[in-house]
């Protein structure tokens, strides 16, 4: 699977940070701390925890009128497998409010 160029995004964060992690469902599921769930936004795909809502966790922030809770991972797609992220650090600071 290898490691994968990523944006991680907590609550408390006000843009986050661009880092490398593993690119496997275990690491990403400890990442946002439960199940994934996926978003997409053109080739930009949002992970987050799909029951973030139900455990109480903190707003993260919007994306194009989807607000997101708890800690969010920006990365790519490559047919069905996740990739580098699309988006510069600049890019991402414009999509996020």
């Amino acid at each position: 699977m290898g490691k994968i160029k990523v944006v991680i995004k907590r609550p408390d964060e006000e843009v986050g940070h661009i880092t490398w992690i593993s690119n496997t469902l275990e690491n990403l599921q400890r990442t946002v701390g439960g199940y994934i769930e996926t978003v997409t936004f053109g080739d930009l795909v949002i992970i987050c925890d799909e029951e973030g809502r139900l455990k109480g966790k903190e707003h993260n922030c919007r994306i194009e009128n989807v607000d997101f809770v708890g800690t969010i991972i920006g990365v790519g797609s490559e047919g069905d497998s996740f990739s580098d992220v699309p988006l510069s650090m600049s890019g991402w600071k414009s999509l996020i409010r």
